[in-house]
């Protein structure tokens, strides 16, 4: 085994605490002679929610040498209150302690720069790896194994439980629901969300009538208590009257038939799509993304596809799905639907005239619209780090991470304006946005039932009915940017480095060209005088305008690896892939190099 870089992992600090260890408070020495790993997240972050699930398996499978810990670092105001993040690590059934800090005291400690970002640190108690992004659940598996010989031969390794500690389970109908559908006798459907399952409620919205789904996390098609889901979110009736379901953590389009019970799937093969994958195809065999929400709308059902910041559709004459809208880039840009981009686009809605598809898209607390040209506009937000609550003129409106989109029968739309807790409008008519309801917790999707609108209250696990009012409730203006501190670079030409280390057993994979991509662009895009736009090099010169003394940096870096087995005619490859926004200043003390770790430890720290 070669030397292994080694730094001493900081200490654990949040001022929120601990959860998920029966109320006790832990250090880094409590978890020595553990391999721990670090978990940066926040619980917007949809990014951040499929490393949840890559980690399950190698949780499972080292129980008793791997402590993995949750350090829950915000970037939304809501994100910073305590009882939201207990609430998300119920929500998506988080099995391992969290560390609540609110004010990215271990984020800063550790110089993480991305959401997810991993750190593993060795049983006494060093950092020896780092990966930003998704699918390196592989490379973080045989790096565990090899610390695993390491330190049993050193006698540093200590086996045993770990500190999880279960939360008391909480009986609700509901639990943390995510959209909800009128049903034709009054009734509506809702997607039971951390219960993996739908439930139908009577039109009081209260009384249960049925469940659709085992309540166990899986894909199984099949009747009312066969089916399985994972995570289910979006709901939308197809013009033959079956409903289509946007199965999240499955990466599935299911469609349930009211007249026999039945689930089967639509779309999706249950793996996740990555960079490289077929973007259309036969619907059953393409892999799809988290997809959040769903619309019927000019003759197809679109899907709101948050993993990848896109908008797909789903053909029911053909059966086949296609890329609709976006790029795969995080941000907001406008324009022809190949050039746009989306950030984790969450609710859809048709309006009335079928002209216009609504979207919430929640990263950029902004809404949005397609039109039927397939030109992508927005009404209201302005980018991925600016948010807050502002009603007035939709140039200066502020929403904060909406979810869910209502048309409404004027013409105007209702928007979830999920971590404010409030319901907005915004008036295409007028271009005004204002507030229609307060104190609604954590609202995902709206109905409108006879003039009213029912609410789903996803973090008060409920629907409620709520007449519109005819006047706007009138709010105190709160406007915010990220918490995070921006960095300080000097001006002039700024040395960008993304750091990749292939994984231990593994190379780049050159076979068809170059196996690294990386794309960098600027808010505004006048910061960057040279050095924007793509590339294959990993490192790259930028030339920083004159004038400007902050802005953000976006990056976007890939790299594809194999297993190096010369004995193997087809090896395992894996993409390892990362979008920054990076908040930067301007100043004569700032540095001259910005190092992003896509994988690995970078040699300059």
């Amino acid at each position: 085994m070669g030397t292994r870089a080694r730094v001493r992992a900081p200490e654990l600090i949040g001022r929120g605490g601990w959860l998920n260890t029966g109320d006790r408070q832990y250090t880094l020495a409590d978890l020595r002679g553990r391999i721990v790993i670090l978990d940066f997240w926040t619980f917007c972050c949809v990014n951040c929610l499929h490393v949840l699930d890559e980690l399950r398996e190698l949780e499972e499978k080292h129980r008793d040498t791997v402590v993995i810990v949750g350090v829950h670092s915000p970037k939304f105001v809501h994100e910073a209150e305590h009882q939201a993040v207990v609430d998300a690590v119920e929500r998506y059934e988080v099995h391992h302690p969290v560390l609540d800090d609110p004010e990215l005291a271990t984020w800063k400690q550790y110089a993480v720069r991305a959401w997810p970002t991993l750190v593993v640190i060795d049983p006494e108690g060093y950092v020896v790896a780092q990966h930003a992004g998704e699918g390196h659940a592989h490379a973080i598996e045989k790096l565990v194994q090899e610390l695993e010989a390491e330190h049993s031969a050193k006698g540093t390794l200590r086996r045993g439980d770990g500190p999880y500690v279960a939360p008391e389970p909480v009986a609700t109908h509901l639990r943390f629901p995510g959209k909800a559908l009128a049903l034709p006798d009054g009734g509506f459907l809702v997607s039971d969300t951390t219960r993996h399952r739908l439930v139908e409620l009577d039109a009081d919205g209260e009384s249960v009538r049925g469940h659709y789904g085992s309540g166990e996390r899986g894909l199984a098609d099949g009747g009312p208590a066969d089916v399985r889901f994972s995570e289910p979110q979006g709901l939308a009736v197809l013009p033959d009257g079956r409903i289509a379901v946007a199965d999240t953590v499955n990466h599935a389009i299911r469609v349930l038939d009211p007249s026999t019970g039945v689930t089967s799937t639509l779309a999706g093969t249950g793996r996740q799509w990555w960079q490289g994958s077929p973007t259309s195809g036969p619907a059953r065999e393409v892999d799809l993304s988290s997809p959040w929400d769903i619309a019927w709308f000019a003759g197809r059902l679109w899907i709101a596809m948050a993993g990848v910041h896109q908008l797909w559709t789903y053909d029911p004459e053909s059966a086949t799905v296609r890329v609709a809208a976006g790029t795969t880039n995080e941000g907001l840009v406008d324009g022809p639907a190949d050039e746009a981009w989306f950030a984790q686009p969450s609710g859809l809605a048709a309006s009335a005239d079928g002209e216009r598809l609504w979207i919430a898209d929640s990263e950029t607390s902004a809404l949005r619209w397609i039109d039927r040209d397939g030109h992508v506009h927005t009404a209201v937000g302005s980018g991925l780090f600016d948010f807050g609550h502002r009603d007035g003129a939709a140039a200066q409106a502020l929403l904060q991470h909406p979810l869910g989109v209502t048309v409404l029968p004027d013409g105007s739309v209702a928007v979830c304006d999920t971590y404010n807790h409030a319901l907005r409008r915004y008036d295409p008519a007028s271009g005004e946005v204002t507030t229609l309801a307060t104190d609604l917790r954590e609202p995902s999707d709206a109905v409108l039932v006879d003039g009213d609108l029912v609410v789903v209250e996803s973090a008060r696990h409920r629907l409620t009915r709520l007449r519109l009012p005819e006047e706007a409730v009138r709010v105190e203006d709160r406007a915010h940017r990220t918490r995070r501190a921006a960095t300080e670079v000097a001006p002039g030409t700024l040395r960008l480095d993304v750091v990749f280390q292939a994984p231990a057993g593994q190379k780049l994979d050159t076979r068809y060209g170059p196996s690294t991509r990386l794309l960098v662009s600027a808010t505004p895009p006048e910061l960057l005088a040279e050095g924007a736009g793509p590339g294959s090099d990993l490192g790259r010169d930028l030339v920083l305008a004159d004038g400007f003394t902050e802005g953000v940096l976006h990056v976007s870096a890939m790299a594809a690896s194999c297993d190096d087995d010369p004995l193997n005619e087809y090896p395992a490859c894996h993409v390892h892939q990362q979008d920054w926004g990076v908040p930067v200043r301007v100043t004569a003390r700032g540095a001259a190099r910005l190092p992003l770790v896509l994988a690995g430890m970078d040699a300059q720290d």
